[in-house]
């Protein structure tokens, strides 16, 4: 990480054509990947909206390192998925996604916001939590491949308050 700035990390909306980089990032991230079929028609639906982020080290060329796909309706929201890719974690970069789709929803008045997150991932759900978010349910065995253990693989719903 020598000389690395936070100024090497640039956001832009995402867009249908993105979708084979965002179904790459997602494989790189999640056990279970999305298609790029799955990522196009979401972003070509009603109300659905991707923040990419790109990072460019002192040496070398911009990478795509994550992304944020949020689904609005009325006066809430869902984050569909976030992920950063692995090798640029804890960075900031979930973070900064975070701003820049709240942002985004706060303009377009967007009272709630939700997501489901894996409830062994205390990493997501502390940073989750520190934006604000908090417990308003569970679904038990959501997560199938965590199954492993005697783990249910259970998502946490999460909400957090906007306005």
């Amino acid at each position: 990480m020598l000389f690395e700035t936070s100024q090497s990390v640039v956001f832009r909306p995402a867009f249908p054509e993105d979708a084979p980089v965002l179904a790459q990032l997602h494989k790189s991230a999640f056990a279970r990947d999305w298609s790029s079929g799955e990522f196009d028609r979401l972003l070509r639906g009603p109300g659905a909206f991707a923040v990419l982020a790109r990072r460019k080290p002192v040496f070398g060329a911009w990478r795509d390192v994550g992304f944020v796909l949020v689904r609005e309706a009325g006066d809430e929201a869902e984050i569909l998925t976030i992920a950063v890719d692995p090798a640029n974690r804890n960075r900031g970069i979930g973070r900064r996604l975070l701003d820049e789709a709240g942002r985004r929803l706060y303009a377009d008045r967007v009272a709630s916001l939700f997501l489901e997150v894996d409830e062994a991932n205390a990493g997501a759900v502390s940073l989750y939590r520190k934006f604000g978010f908090h417990v308003v349910g569970n679904r038990k065995g959501y997560y199938p491949e965590a199954g492993e253990g005697g783990d249910s693989g259970m998502a946490l719903v999460m909400r957090c308050e906007l306005r």
